[in-house]
């Protein structure tokens, strides 16, 4: 049976471009690719369904280790005729007036949401951008998660002085494969032959040995790069007139 790569992402990542340049390096190993909640992925990873994932932070680093990606923008999310669309950007004090929504699943990590509180927290993301739609409120979500929603009536606005929300990939700390180290080095860009990465084919392993040979021997035989000084043309040894010894037919 052939290995086999699980990647496990959340709402909002695109992990495309990735897992093409896997499937064209590696095309002997099968990567499955599986949406799942943020606040499941931790599960999945601990409990061996996934052999990594694309997750939100922050992850429990005593389990899981992490490699950050990117920190996204925050936006809210209003109808297309609010006030706010005048703006080019958002201060929470500009939402003092409107009931900000906190669906269940939101991942920012606020202290003190801007706006006025709803009666009851919607279940998901996309039940509050239903809500929003309707004139019941705004939504504050990661720039990704509005485009992820993205309906014709609604648009967005950059928020300031707002949590963020970043993008890692993670693994059980106790579970770092060789497939976790392949997809490590593709998420950071290295190239197929990049020495960082994992050890290279064994033909091109062989090929390299093949030409050292062919150097030590071509080195053994006096070949071009074989020896430090050089011959004379009778066979005799010239030396060095800096140093005062004689030169052949002085």
């Amino acid at each position: 049976m052939s290995p086999s790569f699980r990647l496990v992402y959340v709402p909002g990542v695109m992990p495309g471009k990735w897992v093409r340049i896997w499937n064209e390096r590696l095309p002997d190993v099968p990567l499955t690719l599986t949406q799942v909640p943020a606040a499941a992925a931790r599960g999945l990873l601990l409990g061996g369904e996934a052999d990594a994932g694309l997750v939100r932070l922050p992850v429990d680093r005593t389990v899981l280790s992490a490699i950050p990606l990117y920190t996204e923008q925050t936006v809210v999310v209003v109808p297309k005729d609010h006030l706010v669309t005048a703006a080019d950007t958002v201060s929470p004090e500009d939402l003092a007036d409107d009931i900000v929504l906190h669906p269940l699943d939101d991942v920012l990590a606020w202290e003190d949401l801007p706006g006025r509180p709803a009666l009851e927290r919607p279940a998901t993301t996309a039940d509050a951008i239903e809500l929003v739609a309707a004139g019941i409120g705004v939504l504050v979500v990661p720039l990704s998660l509005a485009r992820l929603h993205h309906r014709k009536d609604l648009t967005h606005r950059p928020l300031e002085d707002a949590p963020e929300s970043s993008v890692a990939l993670a693994w059980p700390e106790a579970a770092t494969t060789d497939q976790v180290e392949d997809f490590i080095g593709i998420v950071r860009g290295r190239t197929v032959n990049s020495t960082r990465g994992r050890a290279r084919p064994a033909q091109e392993t062989k090929r390299e040995r093949a030409d050292t040979g062919g150097a030590r021997r071509r080195r053994q035989a006096g070949g071009p790069g074989g020896g430090r000084g050089r011959r004379s043309g009778t066979g005799g040894t010239t030396k060095n007139p800096r140093r005062g010894g004689p030169r052949r037919g002085s």
